[in-house]
């Protein structure tokens, strides 16, 4: 049986790592640390290569816009899984509005390719050094980032409709 669990995983993270991982939790069970995101590159090898835990799967890569958090209102969320030792990880980087770079996985995880340019087109995160970001789902002209919270939800304009029958 194996002995990788999120205790094991938490521990070899932070003894390489520490000065790099600003947070550690487990919501439902799923280990959950906020990295440095100048770290990733780095963290992401050392648990792809790493002898027992082989993270070897990117489940999911999004963008997430918290425009409340002043210096980290704009994150990239990593959904890791290693299949060998059936466990799993969220990392969790976080920057500026201003500022909304990170380096490209893509070299780790041929997957992030199309999760990253679908999170730059929403979000307008930057990834360093990505072999072709650009739009994948929105169209070229766009000139902003919809999923981002400073765009209303619905056209202020319309006039077709009375908001006081949903409730407003």
């Amino acid at each position: 049986m194996s002995e990788v669990n999120n205790t094991f995983l938490l521990n070899e993270l932070q003894f390489q790592f520490a000065d790099s991982i600003y947070s550690a939790d487990e919501p439902y069970g799923l280990l959950t640390i906020e990295l440095d995101p100048k770290q990733i590159i780095p963290v992401l090898n050392f648990l792809k290569v790493h002898p027992i835990i082989h993270m070897n799967f990117l489940t999911d890569l999004c963008g997430i816009h918290y425009p409340e958090n002043k210096g980290k209102e704009l994150g990239v969320i990593y959904h890791l899984h290693s299949f060998t030792e059936n466990i799993r990880l969220r990392i969790k980087c976080f920057m500026p509005n201003d500022e909304p770079k990170i380096d490209t996985i893509t070299s780790i995880y041929g997957a992030a390719n199309w999760q990253e340019r679908e999170t730059w087109d929403f979000y307008g995160i930057e990834f360093i050094g990505h072999p072709n970001l650009t739009r994948i789902l929105n169209v070229d002209e766009m000139d902003y980032h919809p999923l981002r919270k400073e765009y209303p939800l619905e056209d202020q304009t319309r006039t077709d409709k009375n908001d006081n029958y949903f409730g407003r």
